[in-house]
């Protein structure tokens, strides 16, 4: 290991070294006996590294998941023998977890995709590349092929990937385009959220632009991720003081704001483009789609122009 990194956390210095290993993960197969140092099996993720040291990752090969596949219907966009982009509706969880056992993008993946999906996630997360909250609709790319996962991560951690995303917001950003540029991490005084804080979070960056704006209500506003924290965008947005349409979780719409911001029944998010290479192909891909109906109908009764994604 690096002199540089003597000191550190041993799930973080390797996800550093390794960079297509998810420092979770990484995490899962230290606490597992999988990680080794100078020859001496390394349990603890938290043990500093020393400098000079050996370290080796056993990456176990796929197992059979245990969720199991279910026939859900997806709106696949692309498909090759690498990967496969789809348009997640709202509603719709990614994977298994506390509270949703089923029924959750995973197990329509493995019944699609008859298992051929890539294993870097782990069990409980086959071809899972990046994640959209449950109640945010959009574009996903899923890895089918270990290669193609770790090309992908690969973008991701390099910023080359980008993902630009549409949100209705209460109130209207100012200045109308900018960068926050605020780390994120969890919120000391609730466990369940995430917020900006001052020491202990994580970088965190967006790129935003205002589209339109329906008087000082609301905003369409167009968000750029360059960094991917969960919930970034809703709390960078809330943290500016407009937090997303429908998000109960960064902030409830006051009683004085317009029915349909009050009505509107999730965060008002939606994954609208994606660009990446193709992992094999070296091929710039660029999928758009337009956001589903409900949040197309709050944009019409709020006299938001909409951007033509198709």
């Amino acid at each position: 290991m690096p002199a540089a990194q003597a000191g550190q956390r041993l799930d973080k210095a390797l996800a550093a070294a390794l960079g297509d290993v998810s420092r979770s993960r990484l995490k899962a197969l230290i606490e597992g006996g999988s990680v080794t140092a100078d020859g001496r099996t390394v349990m603890d993720p938290a043990e500093p590294v020393k400098p000079g040291g050996v370290y080796q990752v056993i990456v176990p090969p796929p197992v059979p998941c245990d969720p199991v596949p279910q026939a859900i219907a997806l709106s696949i966009v692309y498909e090759d023998e690498s990967l496969l982009v789809l348009n997640k509706p709202p509603g719709l969880v990614v994977h298994p977890a506390a509270g949703n056992p089923d029924r959750t993008l995973v197990n329509a993946l493995l019944a699609h995709c008859a298992g051929r999906l890539s294993g870097i996630g782990g069990v409980v997360r086959p071809g899972i590349v990046h994640r959209l909250d449950k109640d945010t609709s959009g574009l996903m790319v899923v890895a089918k092929t270990d290669a193609a996962h770790a090309a992908l991560s690969a973008q991701f951690a390099d910023r080359s990937l980008s993902r630009d995303y549409l949100a209705v917001v209460r109130g209207v950003p100012h200045p109308r385009a900018g960068v926050i540029d605020a780390p994120i991490g969890r919120d000391p005084a609730h466990r369940k959220r995430m917020a900006v804080v001052a020491r202990g979070g994580r970088p965190a960056v967006t790129r935003y632009r205002v589209l339109s704006a329906s008087g000082t209500a609301a905003a369409l506003v167009e968000c750029r991720l360059e960094t991917g924290r969960t919930h970034q965008i809703r709390v960078h947005l809330a943290a500016r003081g407009h937090p997303v349409v429908g998000d109960a979780l960064y902030g409830r719409a006051a009683a004085g704001a317009p029915h349909a911001i009050r009505a509107f029944p999730r965060q008002a998010l939606h994954a609208a483009r994606l660009r990446f290479v193709h992992p094999t192909r070296a091929e710039t891909m660029v999928f758009e789609r337009a956001p589903p109906p409900d949040m197309q109908q709050l944009i019409a009764e709020l006299e938001l122009a909409d951007k033509p994604y198709t």
